[in-house]
Order: structure tokens, then C-alpha cells, then sequence
């Protein structure tokens, strides 16, 4: 009897507990059909997308490209670009997200790093849908605008077209190019363990770039873990290789006015990169006489502008000033993606695009290691760019004033 009255009792129990499960899910099924609704009220224009076309552009051209980080002619373009490689067909089951949308979305991620699930509330679009279609975007504008606007000069009178950028505007002659690295940060699985982890504490993967006098990138290399140096990480680029086999096609050397050794063409770096033939670094800050000083000033002058161009890259992207939510081949892919958009705006409309006061905030730097194996021929190009810059040919009569001052 009393096991019988157990079992009913079990039973009961059960039937119960199942009962309340069922119509919890079919309570929470009602609420996400609900909740759903308001994301087709898409189409009736209570969207942020509805009012950046029929309000901002026609209204505030300017509040329009600070949303998008372009301008309607930009928009356009880039949209006639892509839009073939980014449309769906619509289904009788489910009308698709409109190429212009989907760009304006992409390029909004970019702009302010905001979470799927914000842009989710502003554009009622469905994160899902927001995640799966942005990095199609971004492949899309990598496909169409890197063989245009991110790549290197392959022959010798083109890198003397940046030479002669540098020593108009930089006032440093036989230069090619700024180069640096810096972190792009982001939120690593935990199965990544320690292996994107870098010296600040932060996992990341790295930037490496090469830049001409315009601020404009001539050479990218992305993806390496954070936790190598910049030494390390350009010992291992492209860029290295190419340099060592002499497949850069850079000029031969030549002979600067009032010198008679015939110097390089070279690259400028931070004393993180190993001098070379044609890499240069400032010399060690110690003991320094004044020659060398102002050799090093010169230096320091030309090699910022790899870093202003970083400054620029990350405030008009600033989805890169802060931890990336994605995995680290998605972060590789936006960060190429801000890179050539980034070349492109800043071909299109350099005056706008570039404007120095804002590079208020700028990328993590590289840790600082770096070999010290020089050949002997490398280590006199130095000596004689710095006997160049001190001479009545080459210096420039603000230099004394510029090491005294900032104490160089």
C-alpha cells in the first residue's frame, strides 16, 4: 500500500515538473515570437539606416560621413564596387538584407567597434544576421580595393616617387618608407591558452606596416601573435625576405649633394628592427654628441609619420582601439579591411581624411626586442646620413633649435 502510494505520488511529481517545462517553453516560445516583432518593423523607417538616407545625408552631409566614415560619393563608389559579391535573392520565406545595408552596418562596426547586439537595437537587424553578413563585407572590400590602394611600388622609379616625398615634405632624402608595428586586441578563447598573449597582458595580433610620406600604407603584414616583438615579427615578414634577396627593386645607391660615398635607399624604424643596408635606426641614446643627436632627430622626424599614420588608421576605425569580441582570423580580416579602407580614403580626399590634431589616441606599441647582429657594411650608412644631415647641404636650420629644445 505504502509503495504504491510512493509511486502515485513519483508520478505525479513527474507529470508535473513536465507540465511546468512545457509551458515554460511555450511561454518562452510566445515571448521570442513576440520579441521578434519588432524587428520586422524594419521596413516602416524606424531605423537608424531610414534616417542616416532621408535625414543626415540630405541634412548634414557632414554628420552623415562622420557616421559612415565616407562621403555619399564614397558610399556609392564603394557600394558599386562590392554590391554583386554581397547580395542575396530574396525567398518566399524571408526578404534579404539590401546590399546598402549591409554596407552601412559594416562600415558603422568599423566606425565605433559597437557589439552585433547594439547595432541589433539601432538597425532591427538580427545580431545572427549581423555577424554572418559583416565579415562577407569585409572580404568583399578587401577583394575589390587591395589590388587598388594597399600595394607596394614594384619598381625603382616608384619608390623614388616616395623618396622624393619624404625629402619634400620630411626633409629626409633616399627614404622609402616609415615602419613600425602595433597591437590589435582581442577577446582570445580560452582553449588559445597563452599563445596571443602579449608583454602588456593582453591578447593580441600584430600589425606590421610600412608607410609613405603621405600616411598611406604601402605594405601590411597581419596576423603574427602578440607575443612577438616587432624585430621578431619583421624577421619573419615578406618584407624582410625581400629585402634580404634584394626583390624590393629599390634604387641602386646614390651620391647626395656635398658627399662623395653613394648612400642607400632605406627604410626608417625605431630601435626595436635590426639595422641593415637598407633599414635604418637611430643611434643608442647614450652619451650622444651633438652630430648624432641631430642625426637622430632627423630620423625620429621622418619614422612619425608611420605612427601618425597608425594615430589616423585608429580614430577614423575605432573599432581598434579596444578588445576585438571575434576570433583572431576574423580580426585579421577587419584589420586589413580598416587598412585599405583607410588607403582609399585617404587617395579619394586627403585633405579631409587626414587632419593631425585628431591623433588624440593610437594603437598599443610592440614590445621592445630586438637582435643586435649588424653587418659591418651596415653599420657605417649612419655614419654617413649623419654626416650628411650635418653638413651645409643637407641640414635644415631648425634642427639645433629642435634637439636643444626637446632636449634630443
Amino acid at each position: 500500500m505504502n509503495r504504491n502510494l510512493i509511486a502515485s505520488s513519483a508520478l505525479a511529481a513527474s507529470v508535473i515538473v513536465i507540465m511546468s517545462c512545457l509551458l515554460t517553453k511555450r511561454r518562452n516560445k510566445r515571448t521570442r515570437i513576440w520579441s521578434r516583432n519588432w524587428l520586422q518593423r524594419r521596413n516602416e523607417g524606424r531605423d537608424v539606416l531610414n534616417m542616416l538616407n532621408t535625414e543626415l545625408l540630405p541634412e548634414d552631409p557632414n554628420a552623415y560621413t562622420n557616421f559612415l566614415r565616407l562621403t555619399n560619393d564614397q558610399f556609392e563608389y564603394l557600394l558599386s564596387l562590392i554590391s554583386n559579391e554581397i547580395c542575396k535573392q530574396d525567398t518566399l520565406m524571408r526578404e534579404c538584407i539590401p546590399s546598402r545595408s549591409k554596407l552601412e552596418v559594416t562600415l558603422r562596426f568599423l566606425a565605433t567597434g559597437e557589439t552585433y547586439r547594439s547595432l541589433m537595437y539601432t538597425t532591427r537587424i538580427h545580431e545572427t544576421t549581423i555577424s554572418r553578413f559583416i565579415p562577407e563585407v569585409c572580404q568583399a572590400i578587401v577583394l575589390k580595393l587591395k589590388p587598388i590602394y594597399l600595394k607596394a611600388p614594384r619598381t625603382a622609379e616608384e619608390w623614388k616617387k616616395i623618396s622624393q616625398d619624404f625629402d619634400q615634405l620630411w626633409q629626409f632624402p633616399h627614404c622609402v618608407g616609415a615602419l613600425d608595428g602595433r597591437h590589435i586586441t582581442f577577446r582570445a578563447p580560452i582553449s588559445a591558452g597563452s599563445y596571443y598573449y602579449n608583454y602588456k597582458g593582453a591578447n593580441s595580433i600584430v600589425l606590421l606596416a610600412l608607410a609613405a610620406a603621405n600616411y598611406k600604407f604601402i605594405y601590411a603584414n597581419i596576423g603574427v601573435n602578440g607575443r612577438i616583438s616587432d624585430g621578431g615579427v619583421f624577421q619573419n615578414s615578406s618584407l624582410s625576405r625581400a629585402l634580404q634577396d634584394n626583390s624590393l627593386s629599390l634604387p641602386a645607391p646614390e651620391v647626395l649633394p656635398g658627399m662623395t660615398e653613394a648612400l642607400p635607399y632605406v627604410i626608417v624604424a625605431d630601435d626595436a628592427f635590426p639595422l641593415s643596408k637598407n633599414l635604418l635606426k637611430p643611434y643608442p641614446d647614450r652619451g650622444l654628441g651633438n652630430d648624432s643627436r641631430i642625426f637622430n632627430y632627423r630620423l625620429s622626424r621622418a619614422r612619425r609619420i608611420i605612427e601618425n599614420s597608425f594615430g589616423i588608421l585608429a580614430n577614423r576605425f575605432r573599432l581598434l582601439l579596444n578588445p576585438v569580441n571575434l576570433d583572431a582570423e576574423k580580426v585579421e580580416l577587419i584589420t586589413l579591411t580598416c587598412v585599405v579602407l583607410h588607403n582609399f580614403l585617404a587617395t579619394d580626399n586627403a585633405q579631409s581624411y587626414i587632419e593631425l590634431e585628431e591623433f588624440n589616441e593610437n594603437l598599443p606599441k610592440i614590445n621592445r626586442q630586438c637582435g643586435n647582429r649588424t653587418s659591418i657594411a651596415a653599420r657605417d650608412i649612419p655614419d654617413h646620413f649623419r654626416s650628411y644631415f650635418n653638413s651645409s647641404q643637407g641640414s635644415v636650420p631648425w634642427q639645433q633649435n629642435a634637439i636643444n629644445n626637446f632636449n634630443l
